[in-house]
């Protein structure tokens, strides 16, 4: 039944693929088109933009000269990837695929009755006929922890240094303190990241701290891939414990100094403390007007085009996509989606109607891999996407160690595939 609906699944993908690779036909002049941001939603923009019509003047704008990504950063954790496994640099993007990469801050947009322009930190002024937005996620403060507080108590939600110091702290842990793990209220990035980061410092602990143990203390009372998680976790370890939230999990305070996490009826002492906030977007998406009250970015799902501000274009997790999770593989195909809406809006054409996909795989262990896929498309009333039926699957339970090892190989593959699309 998973093989079936799996092998439907690609057959779909190369469908929605296709929505993304259309030749397109751009207008004579050169239209500038400007991205910000260079993760899986906004590098993929740029590289597709200039794909889909090589008239096209592309800049992106990144502040850092490489990327270090939150897909397979949990996997640090358990020692069997490396940061350098997981970054990457910009250079094809200029080389093979002709793309204007600028290493600078955004710190303001003007939009204009046709175009616009977008000001960086390094002085530069960027004009712009179409702009793209994919600035990621910000993190909220709560009380007890706001940035100040990072490096006492790393969040480790955008990947590199943060990541870095985490793992320096469970190499530094002694033996019979807890790690602590604190997850936020929905919506966020990555909606399984936490508790794959529980299974990957469980292994951890497992292997090299088998008196201490994971505690998470949730602030929600179910989860992505709850049943597989649950399920692989009494099947390798005895050292996590999972506090949902209608059981005294939530959160209300952070002692970072002490590394004491707060609930209602209790404090949580440990050895080392990870508290992933709240999210909203990202604080260029805020500067330039393009949030409503929810913190997110309302755009019309067919362009993604900023139902506030018009000629602007939100992808990546700053977006409101009702039906699609924030995931890297989400960002990715939405951006194509906008790509390629960008191209046919300059080029005067006809959107047509998109299609996207989603493939997450999660590890347990380094050989226990767990996945889900679907392929979406977007409602007659442009309100919602939806999944394709018979497309995709949920990893089945009760699976055995070989499938589960493929699946763990397969997220590795999956992760040199898309990186390969993205960045080269």
């Amino acid at each position: 039944m998973y093989r079936n609906s799996r092998r439907d699944f690609l057959k779909m993908a190369g469908v929605a693929g296709a929505v993304s690779t259309l030749p397109l036909v751009g207008c004579a002049g050169g239209p500038r088109v400007v991205v910000i941001g260079g993760g899986f939603a906004g590098a993929t923009a740029a590289k597709y933009v200039k794909m889909f019509d090589p008239s096209i003047d592309v800049t992106m704008i990144e502040a850092n000269k490489t990327y270090t990504t939150c897909p397979l950063s949990n996997t640090v954790f358990a020692g069997f990837h490396t940061l350098d496994q997981i970054t990457h640099t910009f250079k094809p993007m200029a080389t093979e695929n002709g793309v204007n990469v600028v290493h600078d801050m955004v710190t303001a947009i003007e939009p204009g009755k046709e175009g616009g322009k977008v000001k960086t930190k390094g002085g530069k002024v960027i004009e712009y006929d179409r702009l793209i937005v994919a600035p990621g996620v910000e993190l909220k403060d709560m009380p007890g922890y706001t940035k100040a507080e990072y490096d006492l108590v790393p969040h480790a939600w955008k990947a590199g240094p943060q990541t870095a110091l985490m793992h320096k702290q469970l190499m530094a842990l002694e033996d019979g303190q807890n790690v602590i793990i604190c997850p936020p209220g929905n919506p966020f990035r990555c909606p399984p990241g936490p508790y794959e980061r529980t299974s990957m410092v469980a292994w951890y602990l497992k292997n090299h701290k088998p008196k201490s143990k994971v505690i998470v203390l949730d602030a929600k009372d179910k989860f992505s891939k709850m049943g597989l998680f649950k399920e692989g976790w009494a099947e390798h370890y005895t050292n996590i414990e999972w506090v949902a939230g209608a059981k005294g999990g939530k959160v209300e305070r952070i002692d970072a100094k002490n590394r004491i996490a707060v609930t209602e009826f209790e404090e949580h002492k440990a050895g080392v403390l990870n508290v992933i906030p709240g999210q909203k977007a990202g604080h260029i998406a805020h500067a330039g007007g393009l949030v409503d009250k929810s913190g997110w970015c309302p755009v019309h799902l067919d362009t993604f085009e900023s139902k506030i501000v018009p000629g602007i274009h939100v992808i990546g997790d700053s977006a409101i996509v009702p039906g699609m999770p924030k995931s890297g593989n989400a960002a990715n195909t939405e951006a194509k989606v906008c790509a390629a809406a960008v191209a046919k809006l300059l080029a005067g054409e006809k959107v047509g109607k998109p299609k996207t996909s989603n493939t997450c795989y999660s590890y347990i262990t380094p050989n226990h891999g767990i996945s889900v896929t679907a392929v979406y498309e977007l409602n007659a009333e442009k309100t919602k996407y939806g999944k394709v039926k018979g497309s995709g699957g949920l990893s089945p339970s009760k699976a055995g160690k070989e499938f589960r090892k493929l699946e763990a190989k397969n997220g590795w593959g999956w992760y040199v595939n898309i990186s390969q699309d993205i960045w080269g």
